[in-house]
């Protein structure tokens, strides 16, 4: 604009026409979200296999506040590759739904991004998650017949902490451990590594780092059958994720310095989702569209006020009486018309006459 036009346009103008159109597709979606849950449209055809990740990040508000942005990614999973001795599943053609919301709200609008995507009608998907309790509630709603996988990092991080209180925390013998049972899980499954976590919990009743962690594997028994699920062409890491949440939120909303203002925040991550999934030449224009129709309607009621308020106000209505006043008869000294002699078949008003 400066360079081609001469015009210079300031930071906060053009935060502000972000912020803008942001808030105008975040109303695009909601409001589809309303039509999808009305009219119950079928969705488009899926791809042969995708995968579902969900999972949330902190961002910094004002006033030294912290809240959780949540965020789906959607992609379509490609045939496993040899990559350095291993058989490697990746995940492409992602697209991403992000808001700070609460997750049942969250996976209620979600549908907008489950809907275009076609995940309904997709041959198969696997859903890999980290465990947490709204993620299941959010498969539950919308993929219930996913493949279930629990995040093998995440699934790690169980493990290592159980091997910390064994052997001590960053210890030689507690590393060979930990590396020890992970390869166990990924290439044999859980069963082995559970019957030695629970002989583990016999020896020391008493410690809750590891009955805790047990206890939680133990849940997930049917989410750690990670040789079957390489075998099916699943991948068993929630990167895709892990990934959008530094892409998509870190990147933009947690910069040095940075406290947001809780209105401007899921405005911010509408524009993030269309930028970072690829769709600005698609969804752009629908945002100009909607922006210009709501300026016209402004300037339009802005106009329309201001006819009103020019217009004259209209004259006081004056009221009659039902009933003629006795008319006057002014003292002869006063009257100017007594040589008409028209006094006689008047009426006088004592009180007004006195005067």
């Amino acid at each position: 604009m400066a360079e081609f036009m001469r015009i210079r346009v300031g930071r906060s103008l053009c935060q502000r026409y972000t912020e803008e159109a942001g808030g105008v597709y975040e109303q695009m979606q909601d409001q589809e979200v309303e039509r999808l849950e009305k009219k119950m449209p079928t969705a488009p055809a899926g791809a042969e296999k995708m995968q579902v990740s969900a999972d949330g990040a902190m961002v910094p508000l004002l006033h030294g506040k912290w809240e959780e942005v949540r965020t789906l990614v959607i992609g379509e999973v490609q045939p496993a590759r040899l990559e350095k001795g291993e058989w490697v599943v990746h995940t492409r053609k992602l697209s991403y739904f992000s808001r700070k919301i609460t997750a049942q709200e969250f996976t209620r609008l979600a549908l907008v991004e489950m809907q275009r995507r076609g995940v309904e009608n997709a041959t198969r998907v696997a859903a890999v998650m980290d465990g947490a309790d709204w993620e299941q509630g959010f498969i539950d709603h919308h993929c219930p017949n996913a493949t279930r996988i629990l995040d093998f990092p995440h699934a790690g991080e169980h493990i290592s902490a159980i091997g910390e209180f064994i052997f001590g925390e960053g210890t030689p013998e507690m590393k060979q451990w930990t590396a020890q049972r992970l390869h166990q899980l990924k290439h044999d499954g859980p069963s082995e590594l559970l019957n030695e976590i629970r002989g583990l919990q016999t020896q020391n009743p008493e410690a809750q780092t590891i009955s805790g962690n047990l206890a939680y594997l133990e849940k997930r028994e049917q989410q750690m059958q990670y040789p079957q699920f390489q075998a099916q062409g699943w991948p068993i890491g929630s990167g895709i994720v892990e990934s959008g949440n530094k892409l998509v939120v870190e990147a933009r909303l947690k910069g040095s310095g940075m406290h947001w203002a809780d209105v401007h925040v899921n405005p911010m991550l509408a524009i993030r989702n269309i930028i970072c999934s690829d769709r600005w030449k698609e969804d752009w224009p629908k945002i100009a569209a909607l922006l210009r129709k709501q300026k016209a309607e402004k300037r339009h009621k802005l106009f329309s006020s201001r006819q009103n308020q020019d217009k004259p106000a209209p004259a006081p209505f004056i009221t009659l009486p039902s009933t003629p006043l006795n008319p006057i008869i002014p003292h002869k000294k006063d009257n100017p018309w007594k040589k008409f002699k028209f006094g006689h078949a008047l009426y006088k008003r004592p009180d007004i006459a006195k005067k």
